[in-house]
């Protein structure tokens, strides 16, 4: 039985890193056990590790469902100078989402549900 996840990106710095990621989340780390790690419990149950050392290439992207999408785009690139990213949706897709990068090249995302109903569902059921 599969109970708890957790992911894990490499940065070269693990200074910028966690300020990238703190700025990312609007929150500092909940678990620093060493130096050279910061971990954030997404929700309950899911943790991103963010480490120290080399980015791997090509993997993700690793999406997170927000509620406003555009507002959350607006953010970063404001706060976190990311390049603008295209925002996508298709009529059979229930979500619409967009990709980009963080400055070691790992790969992250939003998506958003199209139906606010829906949305509503499974946050509850997420967070229960």
């Amino acid at each position: 039985m599969i109970f708890e996840m957790t992911n894990q990106v490499r940065v070269r710095d693990i200074k910028e890193g966690q300020n990238w990621y703190q700025t990312l989340f609007n929150r500092k780390p909940d678990f620093i056990p060493h130096d050279g790690f910061a971990e954030w419990e997404i929700i309950t149950g899911c943790w991103l590790q963010v480490a120290e050392g080399d980015p791997s290439q090509a993997s993700g992207p690793m999406r997170f469902g927000v509620s406003d999408i555009e507002g959350e785009r607006e953010r970063l690139v404001r706060e976190l100078n990311i390049d603008m990213f295209e925002i996508y949706s298709r009529d059979e897709v229930p979500v619409k989402w967009g990709t980009f990068a963080d400055p070691w090249g790992n790969r992250i995302g939003f998506f958003e549900y199209l139906d606010k109903v829906a949305e509503k569902e499974r946050i509850s059921t997420i967070m229960k």
